[in-house]
């Protein structure tokens, strides 16, 4: 299998509650970075029967891979057990080099019905286009990071954002580069604008190309997921899940990030 045939039977053997198709995927010491889930693969496998419970689904949007890392867009439904009845995720796997499932990261969000570009949490493009560019665009969503979301050239956001289409997936902004600014506007008004102050990651594939932050938002630290679509050297898309970093009920010390 490919890897992204192994991330997709995996998800699927932990959503059909099968632990012998689990254990024949997957590393025995199999290293969960979601802060609820204890790490090490029997442990997450006890925790099955929650799932079943409670009739948890997963829809698969989007699947990109970059080298051992297989990144993906999820819907989970009936997912209360992560925290509310309907949830959007990025889910991002490393496959060992014994071919197995052997590291997880992940941030959820609830799922939000109105969003304010009329556009939902995951729809748009699925497919990776424009393969050759992978690397290039990768350094283009780390300097959009640096420059814009980090504060170190925020002037050069047309360098980065297209003014003429920029699709906008955060359910709270509009789209284009009026919505930003918009939001920006606000926040900053509120005394609550984002605050990103370190990149862990960056994986892509072609024209999509993820980021994984760590920052602060409301006061309290967060981790931002920030997914971009390229087209000609501009970010044109974008979808993101931002969620807030417990320090409390963790059930491993792995930490979200540690790649």
């Amino acid at each position: 299998m490919s890897k992204k045939e192994i991330v997709g039977t995996f998800l699927g053997a932990v959503l059909q509650s099968d632990p012998a198709t689990m254990r024949e995927l997957a590393n025995a010491d199999y290293i969960q970075h979601n802060p609820f889930i204890p790490t090490g693969l029997e442990p997450f496998i006890e925790m099955l029967p929650v799932l079943q419970e409670n009739g948890t689904t997963a829809e698969n949007i989007r699947m990109f891979q970059d080298g051992n890392y297989v990144f993906m867009h999820n819907i989970w439904r009936n997912a209360k057990p992560f925290g509310a009845d309907e949830m959007v995720s990025f889910d991002i796997i490393r496959i060992g080099e014994n071919g197995k499932v052997a590291e997880h990261w992940d941030a959820m969000t609830a799922l939000v019905k109105e969003t304010a570009s009329g556009r939902t949490q995951t729809d748009g493009p699925t497919m990776a286009t424009d393969l050759d560019k992978t690397e290039k665009n990768k350094a283009l969503a780390k300097a959009l990071i640096e420059d814009i979301l980090m504060g170190k050239n925020p002037d050069k956001i047309t360098d980065y954002i297209s003014a003429e289409e920029y699709d906008q997936h955060n359910p709270e902004i509009k789209d284009g580069l009026s919505g930003i600014i918009e939001a920006v506007e606000y926040l900053s008004s509120q005394n609550n604008m984002f605050k990103y102050t370190k990149i862990h990651k960056v994986l892509g594939e072609g024209n999509f190309v993820l980021t994984v932050s760590e920052g602060e938002w409301n006061g309290k630290l967060q981790v931002f997921y920030d997914l971009f679509r390229f087209e000609n050297g501009l970010a044109v898309e974008h979808w993101d899940v931002i969620q807030e970093i417990p320090a409390e009920g963790l059930a491993n010390e792995n930490g979200m990030f540690g790649f």
